[in-house]
């Protein structure tokens, strides 16, 4: 993809991102805690507790840690666990912090151990512990910290650390979104984008973005494109299901790499199990993407399983792939799938 194609979808990735939790689609539950969370730290004059947030990508997770910036009306920094690389770039972040300040780390797991043991410190006492000089003439410096609250955001939460996770006083999961959530989500976006979506194509489009709001915008955008060139311009429910076709997107919004991983499991291996470093390199993936991007949403589609053992199909898997049940006598079922080359 060009470049000039990803800055514009940067951009109106952060136009069609909401301001509130007003706005904010889905997440009931999550957002009626982190409202009450909220207007206690407000209604007491605090900083809010430090907050993690966990899921899938896509499903929203940055788009909080602004919203929490918004309601508690202060300031937001955002950078990244692979970014701080040193102890002094965390703590160059920390002392610009304002009183209240929302400090935002995604990709919280990712924080190197030597960073790690300066964020102590900062989130349980608010203050920065230096180490000045080397040797026996090295001495340490505490400097105060404005109070602040930290949002962090994981795919992988396993992966975080047991003393850092216990830092975090608001722990929050992030779920998949139901279609019905999905079609509220991209008509909203549509109405952003001066897009022309009815009903039955918001609808189609939602019940294929895999429970992701990031997929979904990511769809309508190409289906606005697709209907601009192939169609009248509006994204109906027949262009719809043409552009996703187009797309290689099924019915059950498994693209090429999903039926690609379901493939070879059934294919190479059997069905399974097989490890997660076998699947990637049978399919040509990272072996972190499959466990972070594609292996969640197999999962809740109840084609895959992981065990102690490694990945298995499950029978509606095999269905899924048009392929007889091992063990049964059914034979193989027709399906509107898009085969993977």
């Amino acid at each position: 993809m060009a470049a000039g194609t990803l800055d514009e979808d940067r951009g109106l990735d952060v136009r069609l991102r909401p301001s509130s939790l007003a706005e904010f689609v889905g997440q009931r539950r999550l957002k009626e805690h982190l409202g009450i969370y909220i207007e206690a730290a407000k209604g007491r004059r605090e900083s809010l507790d430090h907050v993690l947030l966990y899921g899938p990508p896509g499903l929203g997770k940055t788009s909080l840690a602004h919203i929490v910036a918004h309601e508690l009306g202060v300031g937001i920094h955002t950078t990244s666990g692979p970014a701080i690389e040193r102890p002094g770039d965390l703590a160059a972040i920390l002392t610009n912090l304002a009183p209240g300040d929302v400090l935002f780390i995604d990709e919280i797991h990712r924080l190197g151990h030597q960073v790690e043991e300066v964020l102590y410190p900062a989130m349980e006492d608010f203050a920065l512990d230096l180490v000045l000089g080397k040797g026996p003439s090295a001495r340490s410096l505490r400097l105060d910290l404005p109070r602040f609250t930290l949002v962090g955001a994981t795919t992988r939460a396993g992966a975080l650390t047991g003393p850092l996770r216990d830092r975090f006083g608001i722990i929050q999961r992030i779920e998949f979104y139901p279609p019905d959530e999905l079609a509220e989500i991209v008509r909203r976006a549509a109405a952003i984008l001066q897009a022309d979506l009815d009903p039955e194509g918001a609808e189609e489009l939602a019940r294929r973005a895999r429970g992701t709001p990031r997929i979904a915008n990511r769809l309508l955008r190409r289906l606005r494109d697709y209907a601009q060139v192939r169609a009248s311009g509006a994204v109906t429910l027949t262009v719809a299901r043409a552009g996703l076709q187009m797309l290689e997107i099924d019915e059950s919004g498994l693209d090429r790499t999903d039926r690609a991983v379901l493939s070879s499991i059934a294919h190479q291996f059997g069905g399974g199990p097989v490890g997660l470093d076998t699947l990637a390199a049978a399919t040509s993936e990272e072996s972190e993407t499959l466990e972070d991007v594609v292996e969640p949403y197999l999962m809740q589609m109840g084609l895959l399983q992981r065990t102690p053992r490694g990945r298995m199909l499950t029978a509606a898997a095999w269905r899924h792939l048009g392929l007889p049940v091992p063990g049964t006598d059914a034979g193989p079922r027709q399906t509107r799938l898009i085969e993977p080359q």
